[in-house]
């Protein structure tokens, strides 16, 4: 059979209720308490000290079941409060259930042994890489060595090479520029 709304609401929503039960109750008997009070001194005025006393004795019952409906809502806030923090650590407890899972699982698929495998293979292709390298670099002589020594020098030389300075000697005084005539300028006609 399939749940359906007559199912009862959860424990911690039940608990909810009840302590929303518990403050409206608490807020009824502060307003009756209130009404009494003043209930009391107008009978104190009319000189009905005897029913005075009476409301008195009632408004200290209430103030008593106030104070244990006060700590009933506290327990049941409390109680609230720690069932939340129990889901949440459940909800923590199930996460890390499921990532052990996972972690036993990769390492099954991955052991020791094959990483140390993977990672010898790899040493072996740069060690391998290597003296490929060598090889192609070792197979120039002396000789081209020394050549070429020669041709980074010679295009060292070209990139240094400073052109000449002039031979002779520089004028002791330059003459003046002329200044530039204002020319006037021509005026625009407009076109019709």
């Amino acid at each position: 059979r399939l749940p359906g709304p007559s199912v009862r609401p959860p424990l911690l929503q039940q608990l909810k209720q009840q302590r929303d039960k518990l403050k409206q109750y608490q807020k009824r008997i502060n307003l009756n308490l209130e009404k009494e009070r003043a209930l009391a001194r107008q009978l104190l005025k009319e000189g009905r000290k005897e029913k005075a006393m009476l409301l008195l004795k009632k408004k200290r019952y209430q103030e008593q079941l106030l104070d244990k409906t006060e700590n009933q809502i506290s327990n049941l806030e409390r109680m609230v409060q720690d069932i939340e923090f129990t889901q949440i650590e459940m909800k923590v407890i199930e996460g890390l259930k499921i990532g052990n899972e996972c972690l036993n699982k990769m390492h099954q698929v991955m052991s020791i042994e094959e990483v140390e495998r993977i990672i010898g293979e790899t040493q072996d292709a740069v060690e391998y890489q290597r003296q490929i390298d060598e090889l192609l670099a070792g197979n120039l002589t002396e000789e081209d060595e020394d050549a070429i020594l020669e041709e980074l020098n010679a295009i060292t030389q070209e990139q240094m090479e400073l052109p000449e300075v002039p031979s002779e000697p520089l004028p002791e005084k330059m003459p003046e520029a002329s200044p530039v005539k204002n020319r006037p300028k021509p005026e625009l006609v407009a076109a019709s």
